[in-house]
């Protein structure tokens, strides 16, 4: 009889749970295994991503790229919904990870999302490292009184490079001695982007500043290709407040420079190369091609394209061997060479090709053309197969001659390419 009444007492209990699992324990298990189901999908696309990337050969970032800590990583996804490109990251098996490299241009949004701190911003891979100086949270070098910002620290984007001007004024006004002797507070160095930006934060915060640009006002974007698309985003100026760009030409962005120069005193001198700095006990001494001046501190805002790279190649002294590209319209009716796989590359190799009767050869030394942006590559592509552009990868550049250039292909040896105008880039 006490057996009877336990079993009953139980069956009545089980009775009672059934509604309760029913009403809320069914749900849970769906929405379980529906977010199983789902992220085991999120899982595969994210590998097919990754596979396609790696046998392309496009595996390496062309900018600013973020570097996941494995073993501090959640898996959280916060990374992959803050980064405006949308498919450079991916969640797989609980880790994030690079899964379209080359598409990332380094808006730096991940390292900020990230709540476990895994991710680290970094410049160059194992494959193509890229030295760069080393800086400290307020954008001081390992030479007191010298700071970096913008693209020469790896701030590329406009938007970094704007904003981190900005950021290391601030910083070198913070740590600024009032009684210093020189009769600069701040010699600012190159007027790209982050330059212009640092101008304008000078007379914001009343500093006795003078900006120095070896060539002219804008730095790198002044020669960027005729009509290259700029990509940015809305930014904040000093004396001039938000700017709203999303996607603007090279030639929308240059007014806008030019008109903020003219609204504002920014006191910049064009054509004038810094040669030699010195430090002394009262600031940096700064000899130019034109001037000396004495500052108490420097900033670097030059770009990383200043000075070309060569291919060390016999022939490369002629004159029609050039190294930046300002009209593609010169090269009209004429048979180009460019060289190199960047986005300078190929966005001057795509201008010149649309060019009437141009017909233009692009090579570069490896198998993909890893380090470019996909809207650039795609460009390319389409060229390509309209007819309008030829590309031999895996090639490289022996001797240039005076109406030929031999080149060293995987597939032809050594052939001769007979063109009247070559561009390293």
């Amino acid at each position: 009889m006490f057996e009877g009444e336990v079993l009953t007492s139980w069956s009545i209990a089980l009775q009672d749970l059934t509604i309760p699992i029913l009403v809320y324990g069914l749900p849970l298990a769906l929405v379980y295994l529906f977010h199983i189901k789902r992220r085991r999908q999120r899982d595969i696309q994210n590998i097919d991503m990754l596979t396609t990337s790696v046998n392309d050969g496009m595996t390496e970032p062309p900018s600013l790229h973020p570097l996941i800590d494995p073993t501090i990583c959640g898996g959280c996804n916060a990374c992959v919904k803050s980064c405006p490109e949308k498919t450079v990251l991916g969640v797989i098996a609980g880790k994030a990870h690079l899964v379209e490299p080359t598409k990332c241009i380094g808006h730096g949004a991940c390292k900020t999302a990230c709540p476990f701190g895994a991710i680290s911003l970094v410049f160059g891979t194992e494959k193509r490292g890229v030295d760069i100086p080393n800086v400290s949270t307020d954008f001081q070098t390992t030479v007191p009184g010298i700071y970096i910002a913008g693209e020469l620290g790896g701030m590329g984007l406009i938007y970094n490079a704007v904003t981190q001007g900005v950021k290391a004024v601030k910083a070198i006004k913070k740590d600024l001695d009032s009684k210093h002797s020189s009769e600069l507070d701040l010699l600012i160095i190159g007027s790209g982007p982050a330059g212009i930006a640092a101008s304008l934060a000078s007379e914001d915060l009343g500093l006795r500043y003078t900006t120095l640009e070896q060539d002219t006002f804008g730095g790198t974007v002044a020669h960027f290709p005729r009509n290259k698309i700029v990509m940015t985003r809305p930014v904040e100026l000093p004396l001039i407040g938000k700017v709203n760009l999303r996607e603007t030409t090279k030639e929308s962005l240059m007014k806008l420079w030019e008109n903020i120069r003219k609204k504002t005193k920014m006191r910049i001198h064009e054509n004038e190369r810094v040669e030699r700095v010195e430090k002394s006990d009262k600031g940096f001494h700064v000899k130019t091609s034109r001037n000396e001046y004495l500052s108490a501190r420097i900033l670097l805002t030059i770009g990383r394209r200043g000075t070309p790279r060569k291919l060390g190649v016999e022939g490369e002294e002629q004159s029609k061997v050039v190294y930046r590209l300002i009209d593609p319209a010169q090269y009209q009716n004429q048979h180009v060479l460019v060289v190199g796989g960047g986005d300078a590359a190929l966005e001057a190799a795509c201008s010149i090709a649309e060019e009437e009767g141009t017909t233009v050869t692009l090579s570069y030394r490896s198998p993909a053309f890893s380090r470019a942006k996909k809207r650039n590559r795609d460009i390319v592509d389409d060229l390509v197969s309209d007819g309008k552009l030829d590309v031999l990868l895996k090639s490289n550049v022996q001797k240039i001659l005076a109406d030929s250039v031999s080149i060293s292909t995987d597939e032809k040896g050594v052939e001769a390419v007979e063109l009247l105008q070559k561009h390293l880039f």
